[in-house]
């Protein structure tokens, strides 16, 4: 057989099986597995590892501090790259359950879609790369290269173990890139490989001054107020410019290669109809900042939610004891989170001292190289399964953690998204088109075949980049 009939062959087989793929998915995300509540985790953990089992691969169950990981392996293609397949198990919650048109795990299909929390985020996905596996080995009773599946439980809960598990499992994950199937793709449609995402810090200001809340006649203008100091104090941090202003903050930061940026202004873009669907009147400040430079190449500062005092109805004359405002900063490449907390708290001491700053978790960016030697495999795969060529995007806009595999293991990492991007991850009504849940198929197993194609040479070559 040819390369071509190689994969055709596993092309007829997804084709053959759509219903039953479908069937197998619709199974799956009727069961819940929310992290934060620890929901089902163990229960969908051993039947992934009774799945994955089921399809050939030597799968294992392990433990972290947290929730366990699943790892399945195939390593029979001496001479053939080794691929990480991230994904993960693990949903957000389904509140507000009352905006759901129909039970978030009781999948449901509405035109042409499959509705059910984590169809896209990320049972969906994950559950598209394991089928892809399957059908290369149920069509060729063989992978063209090797596959380790890594399938984390506590991604939606800021991944706090991850690290601490790649860097004492190093001999097992040992590999020559990474790929994850997580995200939307473009909002043009078309689908993107992604080289990096941005890290993040989260934290809490927390401010009281009085030990009760207060008559504001009686007591306002003498007795300080913690919703003034907190606003005064981020007031300090980003100014009306969109400027960041925290000292030392941006130092160190990397810009962009003229590869990247590039890249970025092939990225289709309607700015109207982007602000008309948003119902907005204007970008943040600075207006003029090229809209994809902002996503890739910039840190973030973001106020989550601000709390204290009144909220009801009607007039309260009070002054409140205390207030709270949740961040969260968004990282680019080359910025440390710990590092960037330490500015932020040193910031805090020095314009309002009586300000508590709490950490609330973080994770480090991560970036590999578009002139990866895997890139142009890549694009084949896409090209092969989805007859586009992909968009390349330097560095995704979330928080994913490739840290771990391009830190921990000094691999190149990749985002490979296959949910159409009105997915409404972590939203209520999350949703996965049925066009793209088989399109995903196709592609990964086009991208097992691709990486099949090449010789061990090319771990070499990653090495010495």
């Amino acid at each position: 057989m040819t390369s071509s009939d190689v994969l055709n062959a596993v092309f007829e087989h997804i084709e053959a099986n759509r219903t039953s793929f479908l069937d197998r998915l619709i199974d799956y995300l009727r069961h819940p597995s929310i992290s934060a509540e620890n929901v089902g985790i163990a229960e969908v953990g051993a039947l992934l590892v009774e799945m994955l089992t089921g399809i050939g691969l030597e799968t294992s169950l392990v433990p972290t501090a947290g929730h366990p990981m699943v790892v399945a392996r195939w390593d029979k293609a001496p001479g053939k790259p080794t691929v990480v397949l991230y994904g993960h198990y693990d949903v957000q919650p389904a509140d507000p359950i009352e905006k759901w048109h129909t039970p978030p795990f009781e999948p449901t299909i509405r035109g042409g879609r499959v509705y059910a929390r984590g169809a896209g985020d990320n049972k969906g996905q994950h559950f598209a790369q394991l089928l892809a596996i399957e059908s290369h080995l149920k069509v060729h009773g063989a992978l063209p290269c090797n596959v380790i599946l890594l399938l984390e439980g506590e991604e939606e809960i800021g991944s706090p173990n991850i690290a601490d598990f790649v860097r004492a499992n190093k001999n097992i994950l040992k590999a020559d890139l990474a790929v994850t199937a997580d995200g939307p793709r473009h909002a043009s449609g078309a689908p993107v490989i992604k080289f990096g995402s941005r890290g993040e810090v989260s934290f809490e200001l927390r401010c009281r001054h009085a030990n009760s809340d207060l008559h504001s006649g009686n007591y306002g203008g003498v007795v300080p107020n913690p919703i003034w100091t907190l606003v005064h104090l981020l007031g300090t941090m980003k100014n009306a410019d969109g400027e960041i202003t925290i000292e030392g903050f941006h130092d160190g930061i990397e810009a962009p290669s003229q590869e990247e940026l590039t890249a970025v202004k092939r990225l289709p873009l309607d700015i109207e109809a982007f602000k008309q669907k948003l119902d907005l009147s204007r970008l943040d400040a600075p207006e003029e900042r090229p809209f994809y430079e902002r996503l890739c190449f910039r840190p973030t500062l973001t106020i989550n939610g601000f709390h204290g005092g009144y909220g009801g109805a009607g007039a309260k004359t009070v002054l409140p004891s205390e207030a709270f405002a949740k961040c969260d900063i968004r990282l680019v490449e080359a910025q440390d989170p710990s590092d960037i907390f330490r500015k932020v708290a040193d910031h805090v001491e020095k314009h309002a001292p009586d300000v508590q700053v709490v950490a609330m978790g973080d994770m480090f960016p991560s970036k590999t190289s578009i002139s990866s030697p895997f890139t142009a495999p890549l694009c084949r795969a896409f090209v092969a399964a989805q007859g586009v060529e992909p968009l390349l995007i330097p560095a995704g806009f979330g928080s994913l953690p490739g840290y771990v595999f391009t830190g921990i293991l000094g691999i190149p990492a990749f985002v490979t998204p296959y949910a159409n991007h009105d997915e409404a991850n972590h939203a209520p009504n999350e949703n996965l088109e049925l066009n793209c849940y088989y399109s995903g198929i196709r592609t990964g197993a086009a991208l097992l075949h691709e990486l099949g194609l090449l010789q061990l040479h090319v771990r070499e070559g990653n090495e010495a980049q």
